[in-house]
């Protein structure tokens, strides 16, 4: 049975949001008209996430042996999709689920990548970041023009939406496991050729995101200066 949307969602120690999220996601597909399915890809997970997703019967649950990390991770889930069109989403939904209606139009009307973006349309950013952060972003992002690649005004958004052409083309060519993924995907999309749409997203800040400000910042900016060579 052919399948039209796989949603994909990577979780790492998610035991206290991820079943409220799946009860979101379920209850949202369930009153569409096009056939889903929903992936969450348990990334080495040390707390009670596997346990209860299993009390989801419509998801399929795939674990990774050890932590490897959000890229990893989203790697297994996009690579083992059957979706015509996929979507793969941070476990906070900080991108609220209804967002998935816009996302699959684009897609559907010609474009073979959709990323949210809260760069275009401030104004869509309900709940923000600490100001450090946000400044930080910003920076991350000039830093990406300046040495990758330029015209993405957002990278880091996590919720993001491929062709299953697309995904076969670019995702097993990814090497990067860390937060520094995204950067690496739409990399490879531009060099492909591939038609990106970047579009503005409602956007809540989750203040329990595990991205460390000092630490992961450090290992993004050290995996996006080997993106270049890797993919030469």
């Amino acid at each position: 049975m052919s399948v039209e949307l796989s949603f994909v969602i990577p979780a790492y120690n998610e035991e206290y949001r991820i079943g409220m999220t799946l009860k979101t996601v379920i209850e949202y597909f369930a009153e569409q008209d096009y056939s889903t399915e929903i992936i969450v890809v348990d990334d080495g997970s040390n707390d009670k996430t596997t346990e209860i997703v299993a009390k989801f019967p419509p998801v399929k649950l795939i674990c990774q042996t050890k932590n490897m990390g959000k890229g990893a991770a989203v790697r297994r889930g996009m690579l083992e999709s059957k979706g015509t069109h996929c979507i793969f989403s941070d476990a906070d939904l900080s991108t609220p689920i209804y967002e998935t209606s816009r996302i699959l139009h684009e897609l559907k009307n010609g474009y073979d990548i959709c990323i949210g973006s809260r760069a275009i349309e401030s104004d869509l950013i309900r709940k923000h970041q600490p100001f450090y952060r946000e400044f930080m972003g910003k920076t991350f992002n000039k830093i990406v023009q300046t040495l990758v690649f330029k015209g993405i005004s957002d990278t880091q958004c996590g919720f993001k939406g491929f062709s299953q052409q697309s995904v076969q083309a670019i995702f097993p060519l990814t090497k990067i496991d860390g937060f520094g993924f995204d950067v690496e995907i739409l990399f490879l999309a531009s060099k492909f050729k591939f038609k990106i749409k970047e579009l503005p997203v409602e956007w809540y800040n989750d203040e329990r995101s595990k991205v460390n400000p000092v630490t992961d910042s450090f290992k993004m900016l050290l995996e996006i200066l080997k993106i270049r060579s890797i993919h030469k």
